[in-house]
């Protein structure tokens, strides 16, 4: 088994977060049963998301999913989220944003870094998309990364989407 850095760790939004973020019926019961993202095996590269309740998606529609997730990682690593391939494969299951980014520095967001994500069924082949809550329906890879010679950024993250070019 190969000897992997060790860079981060999933942990739970607050429940008061998740329930403030959540629009479904159960919230309470639905945080209680949230599962931390992990490596469905030994040699899986992404660590599996899964769904905090049933959704049913038919084609075109989309729904923002809160994942109840923030991770704490080292400040060279960002977190790119995806949706799982089989999902893509099978309905063209598609993020909002192509690929989510999650940068270290938004563990520390007023919102505690809670990490959500936008899909859509882009079916053309008019295929409903059913998962069941405690479901894989996305993955993270974490990635290291490098920055200019002459940067010299010092401001400070808060909040999620578009928040850095507020």
């Amino acid at each position: 088994m190969a000897d992997f850095k060790r860079i981060a760790k999933f942990e739970f939004v607050s429940e008061k977060n998740f329930l403030n973020s959540c629009e479904v019926k159960d919230k309470e019961l639905i945080y209680k049963n949230l599962k931390l993202p992990k490596r469905a095996t030994i040699g899986s590269a992404g660590y599996d998301f899964f769904t905090p309740f049933d959704i049913e998606l038919s084609p075109g529609q989309t729904i923002k999913i809160p994942t109840g997730i923030r991770v704490h990682m080292e400040p060279n690593y960002v977190l790119k989220l995806y949706p799982r391939s089989g999902l893509g494969f099978k309905y063209r299951l598609q993020l909002n944003n192509t690929v989510g980014i999650i940068d270290s520095d938004y563990y520390y967001s007023d919102n505690e870094g809670h990490i959500f994500a936008k899909i859509t069924n882009d079916s053309n082949e008019n295929k409903t998309i059913y998962l069941r809550q405690g479901e894989a329906f996305m993955q993270g890879i974490f990635v290291e990364y490098g920055i200019t010679i002459d940067d010299d950024v010092q401001e400070k993250r808060n909040g999620g989407f578009g928040s850095t070019t507020k």
